[in-house]
């Protein structure tokens, strides 16, 4: 099968939790590099990847256009307008997806991830796209490593079941998908007046698509808060570190 694999990236958040009111959370940098620089830099340079789209603020397009010359991110394709929710803004970015690629012969296959998602490396990529080659889906996840508990009534302060955390996994992205499956879902979710559905994967289980599972390291992690933040600047210290003193 000849596919096209086009990386979706959401960068329409706001930045609320990671109190930064001046700027959104994408655009904040480390080390004078933005976090969505960092995020695209691993599907620009990954040999699979076609092509890519990025959902984004609006007002902020014009200033993500500056950062992909300065950064010589040639194969982002187009910036589209983020919606009112997440899932609105990647049904733009599905729908521009579509647009370009509606008289090609291939398949396509969309890798939807975190613009704030920078800590992925190229052999997570190959294997999303591997899975969905071979299996129609691919959701990354992580094992749980601490313990799960629910609590049904948001009420009352009462834990109401403990989960056996080897039964649990972290969903976490890329999510990645054939596009007529993961566009036909979206429509589906639209027509019953869903617009707001938490991610992808939710959308395609709530819709009947088998999940497979690709596995990835703990480290994978969204940045959404300052203890993010510093997570991840303390990763990159410690690889940067292991690197000057041979210890990798």
């Amino acid at each position: 099968m000849n596919t096209q694999n086009i990386a979706l990236i959401f960068a329409g958040g706001t930045g609320q939790r990671m109190n930064s009111k001046s700027i959104p959370k994408q655009f904040l940098e480390l080390h004078g590099k933005p976090i969505i620089i960092y995020t695209l830099e691993h599907f620009q340079k990954h040999s699979d990847i076609d092509g890519i789209i990025v959902v984004c603020l609006e007002a902020w397009i014009a200033h993500l256009q500056k950062l992909l010359q300065q950064y010589d991110m040639d194969k982002v394709m187009s910036i589209v307008s983020g919606g009112e929710t997440g899932q609105l803004s990647i049904y733009n970015g599905l729908g521009e997806i579509e647009k370009l690629f509606k008289n090609g012969g291939d398949e396509v296959i969309v890798l939807i991830h975190d613009g704030v998602r920078p800590l992925i490396n190229e052999k997570l990529i190959t294997d999303n796209i591997k899975m969905v080659m071979e299996k129609g889906s691919a959701i990354t996840t992580s094992a749980a490593i601490e313990t799960v508990a629910i609590q049904k009534y948001h009420s009352i302060n009462v834990i109401n079941e403990i989960i056996d955390r080897s039964d649990c996994r972290v969903a976490k992205a890329p999510q990645s998908f054939f596009l007529n499956d993961i566009l036909s879902a979206h429509r589906l979710a639209l027509s019953e007046g869903e617009n707001n559905i938490i991610d992808s994967a939710s959308m395609m289980m709530k819709y009947g698509y088998e999940l497979n599972m690709v596995d990835c390291e703990p480290i994978n992690i969204k940045i959404t808060t300052p203890i993010d933040f510093y997570m991840f600047k303390a990763i990159l210290d410690a690889r940067e570190n292991a690197q000057l003193y041979g210890i990798e």
